[in-house]
């Protein structure tokens, strides 16, 4: 309890905001099977339980000193799992083109591999980086968005237009930010290499 008191981060598993997360996690596959089956009402409202959960893990993670290693990975998992499973049900309706997903999805594998490099330099993971969130925040937000006018066609006309400029733009920011991360890690690469070797 000491590391959660002065601020650090915890090893521990069963907290409050973790279990939070993991239940954000289970329903995923029920979010994504609601896209499929066409249930898009349903799966908005599974979505916003999500978002919700998001904010509610964050907020009591800080508020009661929860912060832990475990909660580090996976609220960007559940995060990541979420636009993937958005674009894969839409994809399979036909509703977005599978390009998008392509696109999104690459950049992910990119990522790894950077990650990769770094670790084979004795590198851990580079630091999340503000564009990053600002691209899943803009992901998260203009699926959704085109997902509004699927479950209720009266707003559509506004809804798909709003939601395809916000996810395209985020779209483009994540790669952006995924061109910065390989340049730290190209940066992180060359000093390791040029360090003295022991």
């Amino acid at each position: 309890m000491t590391g959660e008191r002065d601020g650090q981060v915890s090893r521990r598993v069963w907290t409050i905001p973790n279990v939070l997360s993991m239940l954000r996690l289970a329903l995923v596959p029920v979010f994504l099977v609601l896209l499929v089956l066409g249930e898009y009402v349903g799966a908005l409202v599974v979505l916003v339980v999500a978002s919700l959960s998001d904010l509610a893990d964050g907020y009591l993670a800080r508020r009661l000193n929860q912060v832990t290693r475990l909660g580090q990975l996976l609220d960007p998992a559940a995060d990541r799992l979420y636009i993937f499973a958005a674009l894969l049900g839409l994809a399979a309706g036909g509703l977005v083109p599978w390009w998008i997903v392509v696109v999104i999805v690459a950049r992910d594998v990119f990522l790894l591999i950077l990650g990769v490099v770094l670790a084979s330099h004795g590198y851990g993971p580079l630091p999340v980086h503000q564009l990053g969130k600002v691209a899943t925040f803009a992901l998260f937000f203009g699926l959704p968005v085109i997902m509004l006018g699927l479950a209720f066609p009266s707003v559509q006309p506004v809804s798909e237009p709003v939601g395809w400029a916000i996810t395209l733009w985020g779209a483009f920011l994540y790669w952006w930010a995924g061109i910065i991360y390989a340049i730290e890690t190209a940066r992180a690469v060359r000093a390791a290499r040029v360090a003295p070797r022991p």
